[in-house]
């Protein structure tokens, strides 16, 4: 009698089960889906029942890099990310082997198919653009698995070696564009000034001889430098001028 007891007991803990909080259990009897346990103690009866579990945390797949080619025929290697969770436990196990594995395929195929859609140009400037084409493509297609795919990601995009030089040439043509641009539109503001300046100082009286002599005390402040002064012909009619008038009154 004793042995029975014993024999029960050994059963029924055997029989217990523990469903962590971020997983699910489904269950099949003789073969067929009977249910899904949920968190806490759970009892399967053996022999007859059998039961798998699910985790329903989001999960990572990692897409290794593929050899695509944009629709501008130039060939690429990108590589990216997914996130993606078990929305239906039930689902997942029933409908698809190894879903990981699955995914991870699906989204290979995916990512080649999207990139072949876009150019170059668009696939550098619109990253996001093109991650959010490949989730929409492979979330529609797990879909009946039971699996949400929350997000892709493009990690990298290599482009060949001659490519990256003809790229590199062509920023450094438009940076000296821009760095011309930049100066001619100085020069014109410069020149305005100036002929502002001198406009002023002509109608100024004496401005000129100002001008003059803020122009020699800078030149000046540097002793390495030699000065030509030309005395304008006024100043001279005027010593001219002076000279005839002393002679006159003698």
């Amino acid at each position: 009698m004793i042995g029975w007891v014993i024999a029960i007991i050994v059963i029924i803990i055997s029989s217990l089960r523990i469903v962590i909080e971020y997983e699910r259990g489904v269950v099949f009897t003789l073969g067929k889906f009977t249910g899904i346990r949920k968190p806490g103690l759970r009892l399967i009866i053996p022999v007859f029942q059998k039961w798998q579990k699910v985790d329903m945390r989001t999960r990572v797949v990692d897409v290794p890099d593929q050899e695509t080619i944009t629709k501008d025929n130039v060939s690429v290697q990108v590589n990216a990310v997914l996130y993606f969770r078990v929305s239906d436990p039930e689902r997942v196990i029933i409908k698809v082997n190894d879903y990981e594995y699955a995914i991870a395929q699906l989204a290979q195929t995916s990512m080649r198919d999207v990139i072949g859609e876009v150019s170059l140009d668009q696939l550098l400037n619109n990253r996001d653009g093109v991650s959010n084409r490949i989730r929409q493509i492979v979330d529609k297609a797990t879909d009946p698995w039971g699996i949400k795919v929350l997000s892709v990601d493009l990690k990298h995009i290599n482009l060949p070696g001659n490519l990256i030089r003809t790229m590199a040439k062509e920023a450094e043509a438009e940076r000296e564009r821009r760095a011309v641009i930049l100066r001619s539109e100085g020069e014109l503001v410069a020149s305005d000034n100036l002929t502002k300046a001198a406009f002023i100082l002509n109608k100024a009286e004496g401005g000129i001889h100002l001008r003059t002599l803020a122009a020699l005390n800078d030149i000046s402040s540097d002793q390495t430098n030699t000065i030509v002064f030309a005395v304008p012909l006024e100043v001279l009619g005027a010593y001219e001028s002076i000279k005839n008038g002393v002679k006159h009154k003698k």
